[in-house]
């Protein structure tokens, strides 16, 4: 047995990014076409893609921060508007749908950051739930 021989038999099978996350990548071909779009709208960025402006990442990352900020300060403050007491039933639930709600917007801006506007109006869109919670947080 030779060196070739064992580099062959120990060589391992290079595996693809589809192949690791079907749902991460561009839509295969014919789905595209059934959906008259040949770029998904939603997708994690493919390796051969360029990469996004640094101005453009940092300004996003710095609003999703404040977005985020925003949700831990709704969350601490009805964490204790519960153990107080004297808050409907429905109040921790609507709390947490809007914040999940808000986080599903910013996550949907980051997997379309290589579109124009879409990244910028999903972050807008993610501060009206959060301007909700902030109101009903502080009614109660």
């Amino acid at each position: 047995m030779t060196a070739t021989d064992v580099d062959k038999t120990t060589a391992t099978r290079e595996v693809t990014a589809p192949e690791v996350v079907p749902f991460g990548w561009e839509a295969t071909r014919q789905v595209a076409r059934e959906f008259g779009d040949d770029e998904a709208r939603f997708r994690f960025p493919a390796a051969d893609d360029p990469t996004p402006g640094t101005r453009r990442l940092l300004s996003m990352s710095l609003y999703a921060s404040m977005l985020g900020l925003g949700g831990v300060g709704v969350g601490v403050r009805g964490l204790v508007s519960q153990f107080g007491g004297g808050v409907p039933g429905w109040y921790t639930w609507v709390l947490a749908v809007l914040g999940m709600v808000s986080v599903a917007l910013a996550v949907g801006a980051f997997l379309s950051i290589h579109r124009r506007w879409l990244p910028w109006v999903l972050l807008v869109a993610a501060a009206l739930p959060l301007a909700a919670d902030v109101m009903l947080a502080v009614a109660y």
